[in-house]
């Protein structure tokens, strides 16, 4: 049973644990995702863990006669919605969406991701290090927890931190950000109009 004041991991570990294409899938989601290189795949298996308990409950459910009304059918819903409110689900999903989540989209709702993907940093690592340091904040709370999984609310009120000096523009990583971000949309037009481009040569010579 253990010792009350020492807490049990909340994650299962591999069951066998030299599996090379778990280890070499587990390294590109490190890389992938900006995780700790020491450590990294601890914070991977909490993510498995985590969408293996949401599917065993959905499978659960699915597996009931009926669950329009009574107990199960507020288990239904309490799940759909609390999947819903972290962003791993759509408006109108149902439980088989439940099962269609991968570990992708958990790490991708991971505040470190979305940090990054909301471009406050240039990169998931440099995003995990702004995190710790307490620069990044949701609303006026700073936050230095990578791995919170923020909720749909919280995206539209996720910033710098009031007291982070990264909220000046003109400061180094900020600069490092915009010149990253011109330069992917440059590729961005650049491929269009090469795209474009190629279009036209096959339709003259369609028409010669």
């Amino acid at each position: 049973m253990g010792h009350p004041k020492f807490a049990r991991p909340k994650y299962d570990t591999p069951t066998h644990p030299w599996k090379k294409a778990r280890i070499e899938e587990e390294h590109d989601l490190k890389e992938q995702y900006g995780l700790k290189k020491i450590g990294g795949m601890k914070e991977i298996w909490k993510a498995k863990s985590k969408l293996r308990r949401w599917r065993q409950n959905a499978m659960k459910l699915i597996g009931r006669v009926d669950t329009s009304e009574g107990h199960f059918s507020r288990e239904k819903a309490d799940l759909i919605s609390s999947l819903y409110r972290r962003g791993l689900l759509g408006d109108g999903a149902s439980l088989d969406d439940i099962l269609q989540i991968n570990v992708h989209h958990v790490l991708s709702r991971r505040l470190q991701s979305q940090v990054y993907y909301h471009g406050l940093a240039s990169s998931p690592r440099q995003a995990r290090q702004l995190v710790i340091h307490g620069h990044i904040a949701i609303g006026d709370q700073k936050m230095t927890v990578p791995s919170y999984i923020i909720s749909r609310d919280e995206e539209s009120i996720l910033s710098y931190h009031h007291t982070s000096p990264l909220n000046d523009s003109n400061h180094s990583i900020r600069k490092e950000i915009e010149d990253i971000r011109a330069t992917a949309e440059y590729g961005e037009d650049e491929s269009v109009a090469e795209e474009q481009v190629a279009g036209e040569s096959d339709q003259k010579g369609g028409d010669e």
